[in-house]
C-alpha cells in the first residue's frame, strides 16, 4: 500500500503539472490569429509573386490553367469569377498549403466557401493577391452552384449553423465516463481475462467516440469562434487521445477538397498494399513498379488494413509528421496523453499489462474507424481530378449509410456522409434536416444520391 500510494503522488504530481504546463501553452496558442498581424501587413503591401504592372481585368481559362503549380509554374486560382495568384500565400494558408494548391489552375468557389465559415470576413484580406477576373465569356457558374447557394441560406434560416451545446456536453461526458469506468474496473477488480476485456471495450468505445468529437471541433462546427474550437481541437485530438490536430488538419482537409481523387486525396493513397476503382489498378499495372498480389487484396484486407491502420501506419505518420514538421507543442501534448496512461494503468496493473490494454484499444479503435470511415467512399469512384463541380465530385466520392438511433452514435453521425462533405462545418446532429434538400437538389439535377444499410456498407468495401 505504501508503494501504491508513492505511484499515485507521483502519478497525480505529473499530470498536475503537465495539465498546468499544457493549459498555459494552449491558452498562448489560442489566443494566436490564424493571420498575423504581421501577415496581414505584408497581404496588404502585396507580398507576392504578382506585382501591380502585371494586374489585368481579364483572364482566359487558358492562362488560368496554365498556372496550376506544375513543373514549377505559379499557382492561381478562381473564386467567384476572380483570379488570385497564391504562389507564395499558399505556404501561409491556415487550412495548410496542399489544400489550396489542389485548385490551382481551377475554380475553388465552392470549396472556399464551403471550408470557409466567414468567405466574406477572409475576402478582405485577398486584395493584395487579387490578379484579375475572368472574361464573362468564358466564366458562367452552373445552375447547380446556385441553387446550393440557396440552400446554404435555407440551411441559415432554419438554424443548422447553430449547435447544441448540450448534445456536445453529452458527447464529452459520455466519453470521459467511460474512460474513468475502464480505469476503476481495474482499480477494484484487478487484472483478469474478464475485467481485460471490459476495459478494453470501454475504452475503445472512449477512443471512438472522441475521435467523432475531434472532427468536429477540427471542422469548426461546435463553436462561433474558431480559436476556441482549435483549442478544443487541440485538446480532445493530443490529450485525449494521443495524436496531432495539426497533422488531422493536413491530411482531413486535404481529402474534403478532393474526396477519392487519386494524387490529391491522401486517404486514397494505398497503393502499396491495395489498388481502388477502376483507375488506379490500370495506372499502378502500367507502371510495374508493385509485385503486390492485389488479386487477392480482398482477402488480406481485413486482417492488414483495419487492425493495422491505427497502431502500426498512423502510429509511424503521427511521429513523422512531428519530427519533420518541428511541431514541438504536439509532441508535448501527445506525451502527455502517454504519460497519463502510463501513470494510472501502470501501477495499477503493471507497464506489460498496461501495453496489452493499450494496443488491444488500438487496434479495435482502428477496425471500428476504418470499416465505417471506408464504407462511405471505398466502394465509390476513385479517379483522376476532372474538376468536377463541388456537388457532383462530392456525391461521387461518397454515400450515406441508413439513419437509426444506433448508426448516428456508431458512426458519429457520419452516416450522413453526403450532406456532411456538402456542409463540412455544420454541427452532425443536424446533418438528418438537411439530407432530404440535399437529395431533392441531386434529384433536380440529375445526380445519383446512394443510401445504403451499414452491413451492404461494408460489405460493398470488400466487394
Amino acid at each position: 500500500m505504501i508503494l501504491y500510494s508513492k505511484w499515485v503522488t507521483l502519478a497525480l504530481a505529473l499530470v498536475l503539472l503537465s495539465s498546468i504546463t499544457l493549459t498555459r501553452l494552449v491558452l498562448v496558442i489560442g489566443f494566436i490569429p490564424l493571420v498575423s498581424s504581421k501577415d496581414k501587413l505584408k497581404m496588404g503591401k502585396g507580398e507576392n509573386s504578382t506585382t501591380n504592372s502585371r494586374i489585368r481585368k481579364e483572364l482566359t481559362w487558358e492562362e488560368v490553367r496554365k498556372n496550376n503549380g506544375v513543373k514549377g509554374s505559379d499557382k492561381w486560382i478562381v473564386i467567384n469569377g476572380e483570379v488570385y495568384d497564391v504562389t507564395k500565400w499558399s505556404k501561409k494558408h491556415p487550412g495548410g498549403s496542399k489544400v489550396i494548391s489542389h485548385y490551382a489552375g481551377q475554380d475553388a468557389t465552392e470549396p472556399f466557401e464551403a471550408f470557409h465559415a466567414k468567405p466574406d470576413f477572409v475576402g478582405k484580406f485577398m486584395k493584395a493577391i487579387h490578379i484579375g477576373q475572368m472574361s464573362p465569356d468564358e466564366y458562367q457558374q452552373k445552375e447547380i452552384v446556385q441553387d446550393l447557394r440557396v440552400l446554404k441560406e435555407t440551411a441559415v434560416k432554419m438554424g443548422l449553423s447553430k449547435p447544441s451545446y448540450f448534445f456536445y456536453f453529452c458527447i464529452i461526458g459520455h466519453i470521459l465516463a467511460m474512460e474513468v469506468a475502464a480505469f476503476f474496473i481495474q482499480y477494484y477488480y484487478g487484472f483478469s481475462l474478464e475485467t481485460f476485456v471490459l476495459s478494453v471495450a470501454l475504452m475503445t468505445i472512449a477512443q471512438v467516440q472522441g475521435g467523432w468529437a475531434q472532427h468536429d471541433f477540427g471542422h469548426l462546427s461546435v463553436f462561433k469562434s474558431s480559436r476556441l474550437n482549435h483549442l478544443l481541437h487541440f485538446f480532445t485530438m493530443s490529450v485525449m487521445k494521443g495524436a496531432s490536430s495539426k497533422w488531422w488538419n493536413h491530411l482531413h482537409y486535404q481529402h474534403h477538397a478532393k474526396p477519392n481523387i487519386i494524387g490529391k486525396d491522401p486517404d486514397v493513397r494505398q497503393e502499396a498494399l491495395f489498388v481502388l476503382g477502376e483507375t488506379m489498378p490500370v495506372k499502378v499495372a502500367k507502371s510495374g513498379t508493385s509485385t503486390m498480389p492485389y488479386n487477392h487484396q480482398a482477402k488480406y484486407f481485413p486482417f492488414l488494413g483495419p487492425p493495422l491502420l491505427f497502431p502500426v501506419y498512423f502510429q509511424f505518420m503521427l511521429f513523422r509528421y512531428i519530427w519533420t514538421r518541428r511541431e514541438w507543442t504536439d509532441l508535448l501534448c501527445v506525451s502527455v496523453f502517454y504519460a497519463r496512461f502510463a501513470l494510472t494503468y501502470g501501477p495499477t496493473v503493471g507497464i506489460l499489462r498496461a501495453f496489452m490494454l493499450y494496443e488491444a484499444t488500438r487496434i479495435l479503435e482502428s477496425i471500428w474507424f476504418t470499416w465505417v470511415a471506408q464504407s462511405n467512399h471505398l466502394p465509390m469512384d476513385i479517379e483522376e481530378d476532372t474538376e468536377k463541380p463541388w456537388v457532383e465530385l462530392q456525391l461521387a466520392a461518397t454515400c450515406n449509410i441508413e439513419k437509426s438511433a444506433f448508426n448516428d452514435w456508431f458512426t458519429g453521425h457520419l452516416n450522413f456522409q453526403i450532406e456532411h462533405h456538402i456542409f463540412p462545418t455544420m454541427p452532425r446532429h443536424h446533418l438528418h434536416r438537411i439530407a432530404p434538400y440535399v437529395k431533392s437538389l441531386c434529384e433536380k439535377h440529375g445526380i445519383k444520391y446512394t443510401v445504403k444499410t451499414m452491413s451492404d456498407g461494408f460489405l460493398d468495401n470488400l466487394k
